[in-house]
């Protein structure tokens, strides 16, 4: 009696860690382009919540300046990239920055255009740019809190080995502050 094979439909599989180091090292050449990559995001963060701000009127700190923080600690040898924008939920760091190749802003982009939306201009389109982070540091952590009131702080954390730790951050001014060290 021959085996029987049945047809089916399944999803590829990928050993993260190394997906994880292809990633980081083949897409740039460059170890100073995580500084590029980290404002970028930065400046998407604000674009989104500049795009609250005008659609929605519940938003958490509505009135801080949308600026970007670059603060170099040598003592602690850490650099660290601030902004005033939307911020993340737990659910939104796992998606987001727990989900290689899944870019937000695409996301996004995606939401404005069902509604036919199109006053924002978003550089991240990719999903990849975050990771280039751990070409320059050994760990990387995101301490964010949602533009939404009433939203929990959040820290991400990982040392860019194929997994990553959430927590709660107590005390989390909004939108992300993501610290290389």
């Amino acid at each position: 009696m021959t085996e029987q094979v049945k047809n089916e439909m399944l999803e590829f599989q990928a050993e993260v860690k190394q997906l994880l180091d292809i990633v980081i090292h083949s897409l740039y050449t460059d170890r100073e382009i995580f500084l590029r990559e980290l404002i970028s995001n930065a400046a998407d963060a604000l674009e989104k919540l500049r795009y609250q701000k005008l659609t929605n009127q519940e938003i958490a700190d509505g009135d801080l300046p949308l600026e970007i923080t670059i603060e170099l600690d040598d003592k602690n040898h850490t650099l660290t990239i601030s902004d005033t924008g939307i911020g993340m939920t737990r659910e939104e760091l796992v998606q987001n920055l727990g989900t290689i190749a899944h870019s937000g802003s695409k996301a996004f982009l995606k939401y404005l255009a069902e509604g036919d939306k199109k006053d924002v201009n978003l550089i991240g389109q990719f999903g990849v740019g975050f990771y280039s982070a751990f070409m320059a540091a050994d760990k990387v952590t995101v301490e964010t809190r949602s533009y939404r009131p009433g939203a929990a702080g959040c820290l991400w954390s990982s040392e860019g080995a194929g997994s990553y730790t959430i927590g709660e951050a107590e005390g989390c001014a909004g939108g992300p502050k993501s610290r290389c060290s």
